[in-house]
């Protein structure tokens, strides 16, 4: 599958019709000229997710964590049990704290607007990783 890398600049907003809708903006840097970039396309994106660094349960999948009262001392942030009595050991695959992001994650945005003069393309909507960062669009 062809593809062509872009920086990701930053985000904004556009003003469509009433409508207030967050766009990021990408700046092309493949000098392929031949590309056909018409609004309202759909393009497959693909970049990395800023890292997290070591998290525990609560941020990394959600858990509620323990009551705050009736004798509990430091229990809010745990994840509880981590396994029963009759096995002996922890199953695989159980959610624990660990690393959490940089991950590589493909989504699927809509083109708002295309300058072919600054190649600079607004997408709908928020991009994986930070300012600066490269990812592709597929084509």
């Amino acid at each position: 599958m062809n593809y062509i890398t872009a920086k990701k600049l930053n985000m904004s907003q556009i003003f469509i019709k009433d409508d207030v809708v967050p766009v990021t903006l990408v700046k092309i840097e493949d000098s392929v000229q031949d590309t056909n970039f018409e609004v309202g396309k759909i393009l497959k994106i693909t970049g990395v997710s800023k890292g997290k660094g070591f998290q525990g349960v609560v941020k990394r999948y959600g858990f509620r964590g323990g009551p705050k009262t009736h004798g509990q001392k430091n229990r809010l942030r745990a994840p509880g049990s981590i396994g029963d009595t009759a096995s002996q050991r922890v199953w695989p695959g159980r959610k624990m704290a660990g690393r959490t992001g940089s991950e590589t994650i493909t989504l699927k945005k809509k083109i708002i607007e295309w300058d072919d003069k600054n190649r600079i393309l607004a997408l709908k909507g928020p991009l994986p990783g930070a300012r600066g960062v490269k990812i592709k669009i597929f084509i």
